[in-house]
């Protein structure tokens, strides 16, 4: 870490970034931003009532292994009645509506942030929060198992897009941004696995210095980033759109070949989702 680190906080809380990142995203009013942390708390319920029938595979599981055992010794007709049990469905969540998926993937503001062939039967859509507790447990849980099972075997394409609720978010978003090419997915990822030492500090500038030098950014690169001022407009305009266009309201928010869904989602869940659009 550079000597320069000890003079962080007068030199970000003077610099233009601050006041760039706070003035612009500001204009997001109070009642959006409680939209915003109410409506993922209660999709965070229905996700916790889809993702119950895993626990219950889970359970499943365990007590037939238990008589496989003890059964061992009678007769093998027993075990073959073991293994016809039914197995236990996940329930996919509801969706809230579909949009044209052309117009989805039409070109925004700024260039797509996508992993995946193009050509995959089944594109994901996600607006995303860098601040979302909800979004930083599905990228910190479920994406890498579904970017194994399907992105990496050609099955799905998943495109991230920006919808920051506050000044702290929106300048993550435009940090990852301005990571050297090929590192937004990493930094995205670090940040969100890195989400309580920044997003709750109290000096979340300091925090997300520290985090982005990891990436490599110099406290001038840094400044330079966040005094962007039309990078933050391009942010804000996706934001924008998808809220004015697609109907988005809360965090995460998915569309998956078009289809709308909202809220945090278990591996098996989104798993059971894909694997009805393939």
């Amino acid at each position: 870490m550079s000597a320069s680190a000890m003079n962080l906080t007068k030199r970000l809380l003077s610099g233009a970034a601050i006041a760039t990142v706070a003035l612009v995203l500001a204009a997001c009013s109070d009642e959006k931003k409680e939209t915003a942390s109410t409506a993922p708390a209660a999709t965070t319920e229905a996700a916790k009532t889809e993702t119950k029938p895993a626990t219950d595979a889970t359970t499943t599981a365990s007590t037939s292994a238990t008589p496989a055992t003890t059964e061992a010794k009678p007769a093998a007709g027993t075990e073959v009645a073991q293994s016809t049990a039914a197995p236990v469905k996940v329930e996919l969540p509801s969706s809230e509506g579909s949009v044209d998926v052309a117009k989805l993937m039409e070109p925004g503001a700024l260039p797509e942030m996508a992993i995946g062939d193009a050509n995959a039967p089944v594109t994901i859509v996600e607006y995303m929060s860098m601040t979302c507790p909800h979004c930083a447990t599905f990228h910190n849980n479920t994406f890498e198992a579904i970017k194994t099972k399907y992105v990496d075997s050609g099955k799905v394409r998943f495109v991230l897009r920006e919808f920051p609720f506050d000044p702290r978010a929106a300048a993550a978003f435009m940090l990852a941004r301005c990571a050297p090419e090929g590192q937004y997915f990493p930094m995205i990822s670090m940040l969100f696995k890195q989400q309580q030492q920044w997003a709750a500090a109290q000096n979340g500038r300091d925090a997300l210095l520290q985090m982005s030098k990891l990436a490599g950014f110099t406290q001038e690169s840094f400044e330079a980033c966040l005094t962007n001022q039309k990078l933050l407009d391009d942010v804000n305009s996706v934001m924008q759109r998808g809220a004015k266009e697609f109907g988005v309201q809360s965090t995460p928010t998915f569309f998956v070949n078009g289809e709308h869904y909202s809220g945090d989602m278990s591996v098996d869940v989104m798993s059971a989702l894909i694997d009805s659009k393939l």
